[in-house]
């Protein structure tokens, strides 16, 4: 069986977008499916990392077609294309901004890739009329391209399967845009159809399903995962009560309720503030560096920006706790980050701050790796720090997690193979 994979994020793209096809692509073949994988050629990524081109198979066809990003131009006007790709929307934009996020918002449907669709279904149109394939998977966002899945299976009559990694009018931050009304009716029709046209849909929490399920008879919740990883050295802890956050912390996901958790703490006991280390390993918003400024943490925080895949698996096994925020948005029950299934598998205890009653709360306590805590339960919180804290002293802070083979890279692919021989 042979499958053709349309994805934007490719080595050396890095970041949480290109981890799960990479990793498919990886497994495939065990479940006897071939994958060939169509990407853009020389694509402006918000964040390289080029320790994963050394993951990509050996011997993986890999097709590239050139593509126009107009943020490109756009950012020559106004805040960087990197900067705002990454996630992060400028809390106090000048007008010329607010004008180029406006012409992004509603120019630009689905998203600033609309570009590479025609001539990816031109290049994509020419390969297929001399190569077979089985299926076809596009992966989003960016969601222009299952608008590129959907021109190939009306043409060829092949399947199709669309991945969602994240919603679409339902994201975190869709409502932030300065959508006009014919924009949004734009975009929740463009997404019905590619939800009704698709011959199955992957999702990667049970909240997206739900979401999905009036709309296509075969969605599947295939979850993010985590793969072995090399390591050297046995890695050891850190020595003081170190706290890591490991990814990208825009405005959303600022815990302002854990820098004044820890503020108070820090008053209260002079030991857990010569203890305590927080580390935030990736880029931050404006809004962060305020909130810890303000509740007086300067000094127990250190900030690294980005650094590789490779290092980052380090930092979580080396960390005392891990720190997973939810964005505080209308859909944070659905929202569960890629990263802690890379958390479960260092085996570290997790703190979680977002709904009690989400999907990722559900996985805490499914696998008993961690706690979650509520927005603004600061109460809850400061006790459930202080019986960190405590087993941190007394040198037994572990986690017993359970149930976590089965967010495996491989044994999540071979749900997807199942799925691909099924349609």
């Amino acid at each position: 069986m042979k499958v053709l994979l349309i994805t934007y994020y490719w080595p050396p793209a890095g970041g949480s977008g290109v981890q799960r096809w990479l990793k498919f692509v990886k497994y495939l073949p065990d479940f006897e499916i071939d994958p060939v994988v169509y990407t853009a050629k020389d694509p402006n990524y918000a964040i390289h990392d080029t320790s994963l081109l050394s993951e990509i198979p050996e011997g993986l066809e890999v097709l590239k077609g050139e593509i126009w990003e107009p943020n490109n131009l756009l950012s020559s006007f106004g805040k960087s294309k990197k900067e705002s790709s990454s996630g992060f929307l400028n809390s106090n934009p000048s007008f010329v901004e607010k004008l180029l996020h406006y012409i992004r918002a509603n120019y630009f449907i689905p998203d600033a890739r609309k570009f590479w669709i025609k001539p990816s279904v031109k290049l994509l149109s020419a390969y297929l009329d001399k190569h077979s394939v089985d299926a076809i998977i596009t992966t989003g966002p960016p969601h222009s391209l299952h608008l590129i899945g959907h021109a190939l299976k009306k043409k060829f009559g092949i399947k199709w399967v669309a991945d969602f990694r994240d919603p679409w009018t339902n994201i975190d931050y869709f409502h932030s845009l300065p959508l006009t009304k014919k924009s949004r009716k734009k975009h929740k029709k463009l997404e019905s159809m590619i939800l009704e046209s698709a011959d199955a849909v992957l999702v990667v929490g049970k909240s997206m399903k739900d979401e999905f399920n009036d709309r296509n008879r075969e969605v599947q919740v295939i979850s993010n995962g985590y793969d072995d990883f090399r390591q050297r050295d046995e890695i050891e802890l850190d020595k003081r009560f170190s706290i890591s956050h490991i990814g990208l912390m825009n405005a959303d996901r600022n815990p302002v309720v854990l820098w004044q958790a820890l503020q108070e703490l820090v008053e209260e006991s002079d030991e857990f503030s010569r203890d305590l280390q927080v580390k935030l390993i990736g880029k931050c918003a404006d809004e962060v560096y305020k909130s810890i400024d303000k509740y007086n943490l300067k000094d127990k925080v250190s900030f690294v920006a980005y650094v590789g895949h490779q290092e980052v698996l380090k930092h979580q096994q080396a960390s005392q706790l891990l720190l997973l925020t939810v964005n505080r948005v209308s859909s944070a029950k659905s929202v569960v980050t890629g990263k802690v299934f890379e958390y479960l598998q260092s085996k570290r205890p997790i703190l979680a701050i977002g709904p009690v009653d989400g999907d990722l709360a559900e996985i805490l306590e499914e696998t008993e790796s961690g706690k979650m805590v509520d927005f603004d339960d600061i109460d809850t919180l400061k006790n459930v720090i202080r019986q960190y804290y405590k087993d941190f002293k007394m040198g037994k802070l572990i986690v017993k997690s359970q149930n976590i083979e089965q967010y495996h890279r491989r044994n999540l692919t071979g749900s997807l193979a199942r799925l691909l021989k099924k349609i």
